[in-house]
């Protein structure tokens, strides 16, 4: 059954580290990976907000803004990120392997280039009415800065130009009071940190810890040149081989594949977070929390809110098309799996960046609220049978861009405790 424990204060003692089974290239070799790979060692980053340790009866102080453990406590803070300038990525081969091949000729047209301007108003828009409905229901909501992502910018080891800060979910984690800035692995987005900083700064300075993942150097070696990719039965034999477009060269990840449940976080390996990368997180979260990895019949895995969705304690949206490996484990331990129904975006929308998937992509305002697509009226009548109210916003053109509410949003507090709900 479902297990629940709330955390009284003081810290677990480290339990045994599993190893992850991949060549992490020629410093780390031989880490064997288990049948479900949950990890956990070494001692949690000293808590700056935290009050006397005598009195404090929970890791994160009242006064704190930066508060979140779960995706579905009362929110009450969040950033939602912007579309403004958003530029086509320029077409490299690691957005080759996160792309479809329909789309591939857009890519090498416009490349560096502006998204098409009349969608990309409409998609304004569309996050501007969301941000509204976001404050008539008490939500605090801040935005990134805008940004000309149009200009080309050179390290050592590559150049490129930008893409846009509209998805907040897969740069920055927030795990307790503590955000943390992912790597990322595409190269246009390496500077997308950026739009972030001013905000980041702010919940810095009010007491919010603050930890940036190592930078990737993102050179040639972080990437497979020669990945073959040229239709789906390629990338399924791919993924069922646990092949990536990015090698275990130097840790990098989204924090879109991570998703959070109290003391349990799950991860995927995917196209764009190696294991150099969930492993760098499993050091830093431990002992507090405990990293999952988990795999899905997905012929290309990036970011895992559109194939695994927790929407509640022990309830969680699972992809039918994408099968979760590990399933059992959940079911056994007395969580809900849910199937949601297959979406209802046409097949001539453009969605460049992303599947129809985007549908089961919701965004928790508490348990028994959840912000849906307008348009997606068959999970809407999923979400009612469950005894949940649908917040309805049509954000169909920002979808194009690559997101669902949980991508265009980065909860930053939730009214909430750290539990756990998975043992």
């Amino acid at each position: 059954m479902l297990r629940v424990r709330c955390l009284r204060g003081g810290s677990r003692g480290a339990e045994a580290a599993h190893y992850i089974g991949l060549r992490l290239g020629r410093v780390f070799t031989g880490w064997v990976q288990r049948t479900f790979q949950s990890t956990q060692a070494a001692t949690a980053s000293q808590n700056t907000c935290a009050a006397d340790d005598n009195k404090a009866s929970s890791p994160v102080p009242e006064d704190c803004p930066v508060c979140s453990y779960n995706e579905w406590d009362p929110l009450e803070e969040v950033i939602v990120g912007r579309a403004e300038n958003a530029c086509v990525p320029p077409f490299s081969v690691e957005v080759k392997a996160n792309t479809y091949e329909k789309y591939w000729g857009f890519y090498q047209k416009f490349g560096g280039q502006s998204f098409p301007k009349d969608h990309l108003k409409k998609a304004i828009a569309e996050i501007e009415e969301m941000c509204n409905i976001l404050k008539k229901e008490g939500v605090i909501v801040k935005r990134p800065d805008p940004i000309d992502w149009s200009v080309k910018y050179k390290t050592p080891d590559f150049e490129s130009t930008g893409m846009y800060a509209a998805m907040p979910r897969d740069i920055l984690l927030v795990v307790g009071n503590e955000i943390i800035e992912a790597p990322m692995a595409w190269r246009a987005r390496f500077f997308e940190y950026r739009a972030y900083r001013r905000i980041i700064k702010d919940y810095f300075n009010c007491g919010a810890k603050w930890t940036t993942a190592p930078k990737p150097t993102m050179a040639d070696e972080l990437y497979d040149q020669d990945y073959p990719i040229r239709s789906v039965e390629d990338r399924h034999k791919l993924a069922a081989q646990g092949k990536f477009v990015t090698t275990e060269f130097e840790p990098c990840f989204d924090a879109a594949d991570f998703i959070r449940a109290g003391r349990d976080i799950f991860v995927q390996r995917s196209q764009v977070t190696n294991y150099m990368g969930i492993e760098w997180m499993r050091r830093h979260l431990a002992p507090d929390y405990k990293v999952h990895i988990i795999s899905f019949k997905d012929p290309n895995p990036m970011h895992i809110d559109a194939t695994f969705n927790i929407i509640g304690p022990g309830l969680v949206l699972s992809n039918p098309d994408r099968p979760c490996h590990q399933i059992e484990l959940f079911k056994k331990a007395g969580w809900t799996v849910i199937r949601p129904p297959v979406p209802l975006i046409p097949d001539d929308h453009p969605l460049w960046m992303s599947s129809k998937w985007l549908s089961m992509n919701v965004l928790m305002l508490d348990e028994k609220r959840v912000m849906v697509d307008a348009n997606e009226t068959s999970i809407q009548k999923m979400f009612e049978n469950l005894g949940i109210s649908t917040i309805k916003v049509n954000i169909r053109h920002a979808n194009s861009l690559g997101g669902g509410f949980h991508c265009w949003t980065c909860d930053i507090r939730r009214r909430g405790t750290l539990q756990s709900y998975f043992d």
